[in-house]
């Protein structure tokens, strides 16, 4: 008996059956969409009141007084011999003594980093203060003592004795911030007490003056009297030390710039430890490698520094010299001269390190033990070879320049020692590339082709020895008041 085969209707759907299902899905995916704005609310609270509670005990206001001498007379204010001299001497007269002492006040911000008294401040903040004053949101008043300061980072460490533990704020990873990341900045800002601005970080990596500047800026408000006032990322670390706003007016637009806290806690470490900073120093003059340099040295990528002088020290005994490349420090590379000085001070000194350079198509590497830069901020770089004798011209133009050789008179009226080397420019043609790249008389050649040149006839070979080698460019090492740079000049 054969199976009987039994055929199945397919399901059919009305169209309002088909309505209701695309409503249910049309209504999960609604509630989805509120779901995941609850959890998005909860992830970030509506006000930032519990965190500003919890973090406000541990920044402080900072007082500081000094006394300034007064003057003495109408000096600074109109020439000596004025015909208003009368007047303003009359004008002092009538106010009482000018030359009575007085006390200035100055007023900045803080905050303690340790239960046993440490807190972080700004340099410029307490600089040449005979008292400080420290006042906690509480009210209580400490005098505060100054453990060190570094000016180059503007940051300072101070110190107070309290009957009990103070309540601390921690320092964050600094690296980790990232732009559009919410910030904290709580302060004193002209003087009206504790006070809390909410903004974001609006760049990296910036700056402003110094050698080891790396300044987070942020919108948060930033006014006087918040310098040396902490700058906290959404969980209560402080990753900035508030130091400079850029302003047309004083008040705050919106462009703050705070110390990055990966500076601050290794200067603070120091400050901690010995009372002072102590960098790494590597002794030599660097610039930054820019595309015209690369080609006029054959270089495949403008990077690196490039070393314009070796003073006596760590790189002159490790065998550094004038033209190298430095690529990489410490197992880093190095990008330029900004972060190569950052490397170098971050290092620890006496540390024996490996740096990679490239020297006349080939990379060597150099073991250099680090000197402190502390100790050789007053070293004088050593003075160069003798120089040569030639009876060839006196004078030459070439490449915009006028050069010439180097005879006692131009020492003499240069004011360089007897030991000076190469040839000088007389003058510059100011249509010249020379003159657009800086080149000016009275500034001393040393090298070209990176050899030394003592005469015209050995620049001649210099440039032929480049053009052979199909070069479009002749990198000159260039002295003016001592201080060494290398320029690249077109040849054609």
């Amino acid at each position: 008996m054969k199976p009987r085969t039994i055929a199945l209707a397919k399901p059919t759907q009305t169209p309002q059956q088909v309505a209701a299902l695309r409503l249910i899905w049309l209504s999960l995916v609604a509630f989805g969409f509120l779901i995941a704005q609850a959890l998005a609310a909860q992830a970030r609270p509506e006000s930032l009141a519990p965190l500003a509670e919890t973090i406000s005990p541990a920044v402080v206001n900072i007082t500081t007084s000094t006394v300034v001498e007064g003057r003495t007379g109408p000096q600074g204010i109109v020439p000596e011999g004025s015909p208003f001299e009368d007047f303003f001497r009359e004008f002092q007269d009538r106010n009482g003594p000018g030359d009575r002492p007085r006390r200035s006040s100055a007023l900045g911000s803080g905050f303690v980093i340790s239960e046993d008294g440490y807190v972080v401040t700004n340099n410029h903040v307490i600089d040449g203060a005979d008292e400080i004053l420290i006042e906690f949101l509480g009210g209580e008043e400490l005098e505060a003592t100054v453990v060190g300061t570094d000016p180059n980072t503007d940051i300072a460490l101070l110190k107070v004795e309290a009957d009990g533990p103070l309540p601390f704020v921690p320092f964050g990873d600094s690296d980790t911030a990232r732009v559009g990341d919410w910030v904290i900045a709580i302060g004193n800002p002209l003087g009206q007490g504790f006070s809390v601005s909410a903004g974001i970080v609006s760049a990296r990596n910036r700056a402003l003056s110094g050698s080891y500047d790396d300044y987070i800026q942020t919108d948060a408000a930033i006014n006087r009297g918040n310098s040396g006032g902490p700058l906290f990322n959404m969980d209560g670390e402080v990753i900035g030390v508030n130091t400079a706003i850029l302003s047309p007016n004083g008040g705050s637009i919106g462009i703050g710039f705070s110390m990055a806290s990966n500076v601050v806690t290794r200067v603070v470490d120091q400050l901690r430890e010995f009372g002072e900073t102590r960098r790494g120093w590597l002794g030599v003059r660097i610039q930054d490698v820019t595309p015209d340099v690369a080609e006029a040295m054959g270089l495949e990528a403008a990077a690196g520094a490039l070393v314009t002088d070796v003073l006596e020290g760590p790189s002159r005994d490790a065998g550094l010299e004038a033209g190298d490349v430095i690529m990489s420090f410490d197992g880093r590379e190095v990008e330029d001269t900004r972060g190569l000085i950052r490397q170098v001070g971050n290092t620890e000194v006496g540390k024996t390190v490996r740096v990679l350079v490239q020297r006349e198509g080939s990379t060597q590497t150099i073991l250099v033990t680090l000197g402190r830069r502390e100790d050789a901020e007053r070293t004088v770089p050593v003075a160069l070879d003798a120089p040569g004798t030639s009876d060839e011209p006196a004078e030459k133009a070439i490449l915009g320049l006028t050069i010439s050789i180097l005879t006692a008179e131009i020492r003499a009226e240069l004011g360089l020692p007897d030991t000076a080397d190469g040839l000088v420019v007389v003058d510059v043609d100011e249509t010249s590339e020379a003159f657009e790249k800086g080149l000016r008389p009275g500034d001393l050649i040393i090298e070209a082709g990176q050899q030394a040149v003592e005469t015209l006839s050995d620049l001649d070979d210099r440039i032929a020895e480049a053009k052979d080698a199909g070069r479009r460019s002749l990198l000159l090492l260039v002295r003016r008041a001592g201080d060494p740079r290398f320029v690249a000049l077109g040849l054609e």
